[in-house]
């Protein structure tokens, strides 16, 4: 289906055809695809007129993380936490990106608001490779322990 997407969406090749929707869906594609860098010049040009769109910025941290700039994604992050700070997943994804830059006191941060704003995120954390150099802090353990 993403290749078929992409076929349909190249065939735009008029520059003032190219808004931001039609650049985001050429990136999603291309993500879907695994062609992160690809990806994330399509979202970016998404951004310039999609500004106030979390989807937009939550894909390009996507493919950032994929392609090794985690510091760019926590950067995507921020931006879409300017936009809609109760949307709880981006600050699960931002726990996870600051886990994989080393910054445990901002991991447990985000995590925790993630956790007290949708307690469904507590039963991802099990399953998430990101936080496997957490999982013995005793605050990660705190965070993620249920109480009944």
């Amino acid at each position: 289906m993403p290749e078929h997407a992409l076929d349909v969406l190249e065939r735009w090749d008029d520059p003032r055809a190219l808004d931001g929707r039609v650049c985001y869906l050429r990136g999603e594609a291309l993500r879907a695809l695994q062609r992160h860098t690809e990806a994330i010049k399509w979202l970016r040009r998404a951004s310039t007129t999609l500004s106030e769109s979390i989807h937009v910025l939550v894909a390009m941290a996507w493919c950032h993380k994929r392609t090794g700039r985690v510091d760019l994604a926590i950067d995507d992050l921020d931006r879409a936490l300017k936009i809609d700070p109760g949307e709880a997943i981006l600050h699960y994804n931002l726990a996870c990106y600051w886990t994989l830059a080393g910054n445990k006191r901002f991991a447990l941060r985000y995590l925790a608001r993630a956790i007290e704003m949708d307690g469904r995120f507590r039963d991802l954390v099990s399953e998430e490779p990101d936080f496997d150099s957490l999982r013995d802090d005793p605050r990660f353990q705190s965070i993620v322990s249920v109480i009944v």
